[in-house]
């Protein structure tokens, strides 16, 4: 019997924005809650091979997968709403794309045929999106179209969703339109237009939505859905209010609400379960209701973009509701603390130092956690927040002034932080760090073992340099021990402080597996500690 193959596509218009990540992600979370096996997939329309070598300010954070790839933010919300690991086959970018028809070019697989965009670029896409029900073993892949409907660089994805809907059975394949329904704030009316024109658009690259997604700041009036849907041809239950929420963890639960996820599978013509979205419900409401309170100071380079440490966000918001917390971030560059030291960190409960790379701010970071560790309170580095760590305890503790990271000062003398000999090598930027998933030995009797409560983890790295195994007896002798390893003993995975109520350092990204209904256990260990600090 032939596997079923449905195809959802989100698109977007009016404006970039809207959230068509959380909406994906909303609807990978909703028909999984009815049993159905579903995979989400992102369409990034640059030329970029991968969002590795991206600028924060342009994109947020970069999110990896177990398995290596540096995508865009939007794969951290998929894989926090699904519960699943995604990798490769869940991310295509048009430099992907290219990549690939280009190599197939020189090595002649085309048999001398003239390669264009059409066919030959479409059918690579439509190949990868193939690949994603392949790779993932699902029935159902949901998949996001970077960008805005208009935009020059999406129109051969459009295409290549145009041929599918041809070429495949009216039901299997689906077309969500995100669309913005602004309110004019000299009248305070709701405005269908822009919507109606971005349909326009999608039409014009032969493509009819079959739901349009309403995003409005306030409640979508029924006869305003009755003109989008009479307007943008489609039927009136297909126009869902997609309205602004407090959370986007809520999003979901809105949309249920809405029947979308039924809707969308009667379009599909899909068996289904009754929905269960107990424990959804029950996060939720832990994370609107939590009554305690702790206040984390976030030391890092781009704070002013928050979207540029949204696994760290989220991560710190499982873990508090789960323990029936409210954590307020306070925002804290680098920067600030050289030049105010102390007052930058006042009255916060524990202070975190994300990953992060370039010279700018190391000596603020470096200073925060020194004085995490003179005043005792609880401190979580994590990657880059590891290495400041390392250099801070070099400096004050072993008394090696100079010490450094031969990324920041390729002569120290004290390199404490350094390349790998294999790194030494490289040339290339892009997919050349440590990357994805690896695997730990956990040293018993420390914090992060008693956290994990497991003898061997795997955590996921972005990153070059690593601690100079030449500095680790005297580090041990001082108090700075290490609480994992690589299993060739080659790698320092962790470093925590003996005599501290919290100070633990990472070389790995935890906040990248933290998912809403299964906490990171460092992030639950580190709250713990601040709460009673």
């Amino acid at each position: 019997m032939k596997p079923l193959a449905k195809y959802v596509f989100v698109t977007g218009g009016v404006v970039s924005g809207l959230g068509k990540g959380v909406l994906t992600a909303s609807l990978g979370c909703l028909l999984r809650a009815r049993g159905v096996a579903v995979t989400l997939q992102k369409i990034d329309p640059y030329l970029n091979v991968d969002a590795g070598t991206i600028n924060p300010y342009e994109h947020g954070e970069v999110f990896v997968t177990n398995d290596g790839l540096e995508t865009d933010l939007d794969i951290g919300h998929y894989e926090r709403f699904l519960d699943q690991d995604l990798g490769h086959a869940n991310y295509l970018t048009t430099g992907q794309v290219y990549w690939s028809v280009i190599q197939r070019e020189r090595r002649g697989d085309y048999l001398g045929r003239t390669v264009q965009v059409i066919p030959h670029v479409t059918e690579e896409i439509k190949a990868r999106m193939r690949r994603a029900l392949e790779a993932t073993g699902s029935e159902v892949v949901v998949v996001e179209v970077g960008g805005t409907v208009g935009d020059i660089e999406g129109l051969p994805y459009l295409e290549a969703i145009r041929q599918m809907r041809d070429e495949l059975p009216r039901e299997d394949v689906a077309v969500v339109h995100l669309a913005y329904v602004p309110i004019l704030s000299t009248t305070g009316e709701l405005k269908t237009k822009p919507t109606q024109h971005s349909v326009k658009e999608l039409r014009a690259a032969g493509i009819q939505p079959d739901f349009i997604v309403a995003r409005c700041p306030v409640p979508l009036p029924e006869n305003l859905r009755r003109k989008i849907a009479l307007f943008c041809d489609v039927p009136v239950e297909h126009v869902i209010e997609d309205r602004d929420l407090p959370s986007i963890y809520e999003v979901p639960l809105f949309l249920a609400d809405e029947g979308f996820d039924l809707k969308l599978l009667r379009r599909l013509d899909l068996s289904h379960k009754d929905s269960d979205l107990r424990a959804w419900h029950d996060f939720v409401r832990r994370l609107k209701n939590s009554e305690g309170h702790v206040r984390i100071a976030v030391v890092g380079k781009y704070v002013e973009l928050h979207d540029a440490y949204l696994s760290i966000v989220e991560a710190l918001r499982h873990a508090g509701a789960a323990l029936g917390m409210q954590v307020e971030i306070q925002w804290v560059p680098a920067e600030r603390v050289e030049k105010e030291g102390e007052k930058a960190l006042a009255g916060v409960q524990g202070i975190l130092v994300p990953g992060g790379f370039g010279e700018r701010g190391i000596e603020g970071k470096v200073w925060a956690a020194d004085y995490a560790r003179r005043q005792k309170i609880p401190f979580f580095g994590i990657c880059l927040g590891m290495q400041v760590a390392a250099i801070a305890f070099a400096r004050h503790v072993l008394g090696r002034k100079n010490a450094n990271s031969t990324e920041f000062d390729a002569h120290t003398r004290d390199p404490v932080i350094d390349l790998l000999p294999e790194q030494k090598k490289i040339q290339e930027k892009g997919g050349t760090m440590r990357l994805g998933a690896y695997p730990a030995e956990l040293t018993p009797g420390t914090r992060v073992h008693a956290a994990y409560g497991l003898p061997r983890i795997a955590e996921r790295h972005r990153h070059r340099y690593e601690f100079n195994l030449d500095y680790l007896e005297d580090f041990v002798r001082a108090g700075f021990i290490p609480a994992a390893f690589s299993p060739d003993g080659r790698l320092v995975e962790a470093l925590e402080l003996r005599e501290h109520p919290w100070y633990v350092a990472v070389q790995f990204h935890p906040e990248f597996q933290s998912r809403p209904l299964r906490p990171h256990p460092l992030f639950l260990s580190f709250l713990r500690a601040c709460s009673s600090s």
